[in-house]
């Protein structure tokens, strides 16, 4: 059974059975505690929670999941993988134990032609918690397996919680018997490699407190509502179902690998280490695919970086495997043909996704080649210290700034004999970890923050936004928080965060600012309002101090917003759209919006893109918007189902969380976007939008910062101002100021150059000199020196060679000369080849050198370059330059 028959049966036999089908949501996590979505069940948390009421009382889906703790493990055993499907049924107070058991049951028992998965029900074996009587009883009882098949077993394997106070509960696993080729029987208690997981049924009906790991915190007390949360690996189904030994082999997969193997010649199965290559850039593939696909590009941070991290592992394995070339494109091509039958949309993005991965395969290949000369300085160093073992640090700097794999560095040291301080480097990178695990614990307990706005929300209810077409209105105040504590009151002075029940502010969302304005109470108070915010969904909080009088829950009051500043982020947040679909409209789909922020006059939109936008692109970009502007567009939103939008063409931020009711923003006939933001009711309310110009912000992302209206106008009037002070300047009309001033630059170059040329020839002109001045040290023409002040680093080293070049009659020399350039000495010793037969290399005596000047320096042994912080040890470096030749040439 193919793994999308697999995903379509799972869908099909929920929604059958009164399941709500929720399409996958995207890997980019809704969730300030999480990057990517590493389980099923992350888009439901908020109804878990209990922050947002369920619009359903049961739901199925089969979510994309990216899990990243392991990556070094991926490969090397067939169990570890960082991109997988996530098949679930969930029930928000609904059917309980009872219900989940059979459900289950009869799905993977039931024969294939009746829509089953047709497992045979001797070969599942079943866990359950060891305090759950009630879940054996009904596995045993109701549904019929034997009690010999069912296991007991404790809380770190079958207890499940978020890892934070909130739901929890026991969990019951379904476990498939693969047969004794794969071990020793006894059940999943014993051997659960021959045992494999598919299905885990968590029961949430506590709710726990504090506490750290998967069985050391407290359970408080049962849930109010007590609901049902499952998860069934498709890849694991898919490997029982299709007879194979592991999920690489798995149909989506295999097809990866028999294509790296065609560009490698490689074949898989004839070596533990090939094999190991092979499934890491299969899996990679698949997950930089996925990730690419939902709107991640490469960076140096966050998800970015994981993307980044698990490209550059793929690209170095399939090099290790004897690929040469680009491969990057034609390994894309297979995943999306396996994956695309399950998610369409990797087809229509295909040409967006292929663009970011080729830009960032490319980068990589030219990382390696900076890295490689980066391994070579160190390798040299190494050496030259005498020792045999690269350094750990030098391995850390070159994974974690150029990218540069450790097990690349390994290889590459030891071809040059050299062996890693592998203990050294893994305790940097450990370090690095738990650093990042730290930050990542920070964020988790920020769900403790939030429970002040739930409590409200569940008090008060949502907070209804007037703001689309009211700018004030009377409201009440239902909620007064006081330094992040719910509080009855609060009095002039006091910073507060104040609920209303119904408002016209905007609250930050969608790349626009939240309002500001004023919030006058019936009793004579006002709160000056600064910012608005929705910190859990539907709840709108208005941040700001109260200015006069007392404030009081239960309030009546008249909230205004600064209209004046509305209508300006409103001509931003238009022009928004309009860039946006002026750029797809030139460069094509792959511009898709990666980010925006809409503030009062201005805007910055950020796009999809694997290089820099032309001059003239921009240029025509710019006057589309501006002729749209004038041709009196009218600007108007309407509310309609997700699947209606889609179907009129309206283009959806990526990363962005929609449900099923969407508000869908239309320019005349030019663009049309989802969006909950406010707009201008006709473009000709905009007046003018000047682009600023464009510059990356991270790897297959750029940026465009514009000014739209009266800021747009001011700018071009400091414009015009600046090029008339030119044309006074340099007596020219506007157009002929290009070419001026090129011409005078150019002259500016050529007299620099001519300047350069003089200086370079009176250095030289010292060479004749410096040659007659040569002592003999044991032997050896030594010639020493400074040169005057300000000599550059190029013409000092000019100079050296130049006078090295002239000692003649095959006698050893070495020439070291000094100079002070921006307050600083800098040295550049020679050597010439009989000099280096007796053992004077110019690498060792820079480093003496420079030392002396409280500095470092290194380099070849025919020519090296030092500095250092101290011009007055001038002599004392040149001292030492000769002490060392009389003692290496005795």
């Amino acid at each position: 059974m193919e793994s999308a028959e697999i995903r379509r049966r799972w869908l099909s036999f929920f929604e059958e059975r009164g399941h709500t089908v929720v399409p996958s949501a995207s890997l980019i996590a809704d969730d300030p505690t999480l990057l990517l979505v590493p389980a099923g069940m992350v888009p439901f948390k908020p109804y878990f929670l209990g922050e947002v009421k369920p619009p359903f009382p049961r739901a199925t889906s089969v979510q994309k999941c990216v899990r990243t703790p392991d990556i070094e493990e991926v490969g090397k055993t067939t169990r570890h993988g960082t991109f997988f499907q996530m098949c679930g049924n969930f029930s928000f107070g609904d059917y309980f134990k009872e219900g989940a058991i059979k459900l289950a049951w009869e799905l993977l028992t039931s024969p294939q032609d009746k829509g089953g998965y047709g497992l045979e029900p001797e070969k599942l074996w079943i866990t359950v918690y060891q305090d759950d009587d009630e879940a054996e009883q009904i596995w045993h009882e109701v549904v019929g397996v034997p009690k010999e098949r069912i296991q007991r077993l404790g809380m770190k394997d079958n207890f499940w919680s978020m890892g934070v106070p909130g739901p929890c509960g026991p969990c019951s696993e379904i476990n498939y018997d693969r047969g004794p080729e794969f071990g020793v029987e006894g059940g999943p208690a014993v051997n659960d490699e021959r045992y494999v997981e598919i299905w885990n049924l968590v029961f949430m009906q506590y709710e726990r407190g504090e506490g750290t790991g998967k069985d050391k915190f407290d359970i408080l007390g049962d849930l109010p509502s007590k609901n049902i949360d499952t998860g069934l690996g498709l890849e694991r189904l898919a490997m029982i179902l299709q007879g194979v030994q592991n999920m690489y082999e798995i149909d989506t997969s295999m097809a990866v690998i028999e294509k790296a193997t065609e560009l490698t010649g490689v074949r898989y199965g004839d070596a533990h280490a090939s094999d190991v290559s092979l499934r890491v850039v299969t899996d990679h593939m698949r997950t930089a695919t996925m990730l690419i696909g939902d709107g991640v590009t490469p960076g140096n941070e966050g998800r970015g970086y994981v993307l980044r991290r698990i490209m550059r592992r793929a690209i170095r394995n399939m090099r290790l495997l004897g690929a040469t070339g680009p491969v990057v494109q034609d390994l894309i091509d297979v995943v999306i043909r396996m994956m695309g039958q399950q998610y369409p949309e990797l087809i229509t993005d295909r040409e967006r996704i292929e663009k970011v991965a080729l830009a960032e395969e490319n980068a990589f290949l030219k990382t390696l080649k900076a890295g490689t000369n980066i391994l070579d300085t160190a390798v040299t160093e190494t050496k030259a210290a005498g020792s045999a073992v690269l350094p750990g640090d030098k391995a850390f700097l070159l994974h974690d700034t150029w990218g540069f794999p450790i097990d690349l560095t390994l290889e590459m040291a030891a071809e040059q004999g050299l062996s890693v301080d592998e203990d050294g480097f893994r305790r940097l990178m450990k370090e690095q970890r738990e650093r990042a695990k730290a930050d990542a614990q920070a964020k988790k307990t920020g769900h403790a923050d939030m429970g002040a706005y739930r409590e409200i929300a569940d008090t008060a209810g949502e907070t209804d936004f007037i703001g689309y077409g009211d700018t004030e209105g009377e409201t009440t105040i239902v909620g007064i928080l006081v330094d992040g504590v719910s509080s009855p009151a609060a009095t002039e002075g006091d910073e507060v965060e104040v609920v209303l029940d119904r408002t016209p502010f905007y609250a930050e969302g969608g790349g626009q600012i939240g309002d500001t304005g004023r919030i006058k109470v019936d009793s004579g108070a006002v709160i000056e309002v600064r910012d608005c915010q929705k910190p859990v969904p539907g709840v709108y909080v208005h941040k700001g101090v109260v200015q006069v009088g007392e404030v009081t829950v239960g309030a009546k009051a008249h909230a205004s917003i600064d209209n004046r500043r509305r209508k300006a982020i409103a001509r931003a947040h238009s022009a928004t759209h309009l860039t946006h679909q002026a750029l797809r409209d030139a460069l094509g789909p792959t511009a898709a919006q990666a980010g925006s922020e809409n503030q009062p006059g201005r805007f910055r939109f950020d796009f999809g893109s694997p290089s820099a936008v032309p001059t003239a692109v921009m240029t025509d970009v710019e006057q589309k918007i501006n002729e749209v502007l004038a041709r009196d567009l009218d600007v108007h939103a309407e509310v309609m189902g997700i699947d209606e939008a889609k179907k009129q063409g309206a283009i959806a931020e990526f990363g962005e969380k929609y449900g099923e009711r969407v508000r869908v923003v239309t320019i005349g006939d030019f663009s049309k976007e989802l969006c909950g933001g406010t707009h201008v009711h006709n473009t000709a309310q905009l007046g003018l939008v000047k682009l600023l110009g464009e510059s990356s912000i991270g790897s297959g992302v750029r940026r465009i910062e514009a000014l739209v209206g009266v800021d747009a106008y001011n700018f071009l009037a400091r414009e015009h101002t600046v090029v008339a002070q030119l044309q006074e300047l340099i007596k020219g009309r506007p157009e002929e100021l290009p070419e001026k001033v090129s011409a005078m630059l150019g002259k500016l170059k050529d007299a620099e150059k001519e300047i350069e040329k003089f200086r370079a020839e009176k250095v030289l002109q010292a060479a004749a000199g410096l040659v007659e001045s040569a002592k003999d040290i044991n032997g050896v023409a030594v010639v020493t020196g400074q040169v005057p002040d300000g000599t550059t680093p190029d013409d000092l080293r000019k100079l050296v060679l130049d006078v090295r070049g002239r000692i003649q009659g095959g006698r050893a020399a070495v020439v070291a000369l000094f100079t002070v350039n921006n307050g600083k000495p800098l040295t550049v010793i020679a050597t010439n080849e009989p000099a280096r037969e007796r053992g004077l290399k110019a690498g060792d005596l820079v480093r003496a050198a420079a030392k002396t000047l409280g500095g470092g320096g290194g380099g070849k042994p025919d020519v090296a370059q030092g500095g250092g912080q101290n011009p007055a040890a001038v002599g004392e470096a040149v001292d030492a330059v000769e002490r060392l030749v009389a003692e290496t040439a005795k």
